[in-house]
């Protein structure tokens, strides 16, 4: 069987994931639970939306490019000129959340054995991934 890498083994347990089966639990038992995941829309999501999706004619949903659809980083870009950040659409890369771009920008401006302060509330990923990439 596999071992589990020593940086797997230093990764700490999502606190989330932790109360997963208290929740479930007390589900079961008839109580309300009110879910305050990370990330969880708490919003309604537009009926536009939902009238999009039904009426979509498509065979295959096509992964975005990798740096992000141009016409959104052109918006970006178009948000930061207009309050005098003179950039353009490439400077830009769109990730799938919070926890990528955290991943992205930490591996690409820190190197092992650097030195960060993380804050004592913060996401998971923020105090996972330092461990994960051999920071202190």
């Amino acid at each position: 069987m596999p071992k589990v890498s020593h940086k797997g083994m230093a990764m700490p347990a999502s606190p989330i994931r932790k109360l997963v089966p208290y929740a479930d639990a007390a589900k079961k038992k008839g109580l309300k639970v009110y879910h305050l995941n990370i990330g969880q829309p708490d919003l309604e999501t537009p009926a536009q939306f939902w009238d999009k999706l039904k009426h979509l004619d498509m065979k295959v949903l096509d992964y975005c490019p990798s740096n992000g659809l141009e016409s959104y980083r052109k918006k970006f870009a178009e948000y930061y000129n207009r309050i005098g950040i003179a950039v353009d659409a490439g400077d830009f890369m769109i990730t799938e959340g919070a926890s990528e771009a955290l991943s992205f920008g930490m591996l690409s401006c820190l190197d092992e054995d650097d030195e960060i302060i993380i804050p004592s509330r913060c996401m998971p990923t923020i105090s996972a991934l330092p461990r994960w990439a051999a920071f202190r």
